[in-house]
């Protein structure tokens, strides 16, 4: 379970759910969602333990994930590497023969890009890393909406830019919070190489340009006033918060008085929040 990082999987699940209630304009097929679930959880599970079998060296060295299995010795980087590749074909599979074939190619896409994109390829290179490796963490929109559909449509398209800007101001904060273990492994995030101004500058433009994403599923017909009610209140919230982090960076406030992971929580709160509008608002049409 602790390979899976389940935590983790809880966001991405608030993410798929949702959509196909949207799609369906209503209840979709209650075995369908369970079967959705699974294969989510595993493909995202296979995925998050590839991730912890390739970082298991930098895992070793950083405070926040010494305590993961391989780190401890609990689990081999072997039995990880197995145990994470079965997931994968699994969930491959489970998606095709009992969705359909456009989810599984989705959710195989996902993990790949997480797992080769984002672990491999940026994570140790760039600090644009999390911005273009939250891709795979945007999927599970499209795959919520294929595994209803079986198809693609503007819809879900827009729901995953809202995750695909929603996740540089998610994560930084965190990152600004421990950017010493980043700075140690020499995992170049965006607050270890840039000012605390500098990255609340960008956290509160991604942070405008999300709100604004979110807005555009009304007008095109999609969602109506209980999605927009929400998006306006929650979005509001998230940029007032947005913009105080922003305030405290510019008068230099460092330690705990910086207070950069109230946008961090308050972000889960946020996602959690527009995507029951989006569950709930096709009952209120």
């Amino acid at each position: 379970m602790a390979l899976t990082k389940p935590r983790i999987i809880e966001l991405l699940l608030i993410t798929t759910v949702p959509v196909m209630f949207l799609a369906q304009q209503g209840v979709p097929d209650l075995k369908l969602v369970l079967i959705t679930c699974v294969g989510g959880y595993l493909s995202a599970g296979g995925a998050n333990a590839l991730n912890m079998w390739y970082d298991r060296d930098i895992d070793a060295l950083m405070e926040r994930t010494s305590q993961r299995p391989l780190v401890t010795g609990m689990v081999s980087p072997a039995e990880c590497l197995v145990f994470g590749i079965s997931l994968a074909v699994v969930s491959t599979l489970l998606f095709g023969f009992a969705v359909n074939w456009l989810s599984a190619w989705l959710s195989l896409g996902a993990l790949l890009f997480y797992v080769v994109v984002y672990t491999m390829i940026l994570k140790r290179r760039t600090s644009q890393n999390i911005v273009w490796g939250g891709i795979a963490g945007c999927l599970p929109v499209l795959i919520g909406w294929s595994s209803v559909t079986d198809s693609m449509s503007w819809a879900p398209v827009i729901l995953f830019l809202v995750m695909f800007f929603w996740t540089p101001p998610h994560y930084w904060p965190l990152s600004m919070k421990v950017k010493d273990d980043y700075a140690r492994v020499g995992v170049p995030m965006l607050p270890v190489i840039a000012s605390n101004k500098v990255v609340a500058r960008q956290i509160v433009l991604y942070s405008w340009v999300m709100v604004g994403v979110s807005l555009l599923l009304t007008p095109l017909g999609y969602t109506g006033w209980f999605y927009t009610a929400v998006a306006l209140l929650a979005g509001g919230f998230w940029l007032w918060e947005a913009h105080g982090l922003q305030n405290r960076a510019r008068a230099e406030v460092t330690g705990g008085k910086l207070k950069e992971m109230r946008l961090f929580h308050w972000s889960i709160t946020y996602v959690s929040l527009l995507f029951v509008a989006v569950a709930v608002d096709p009952f209120l049409r």
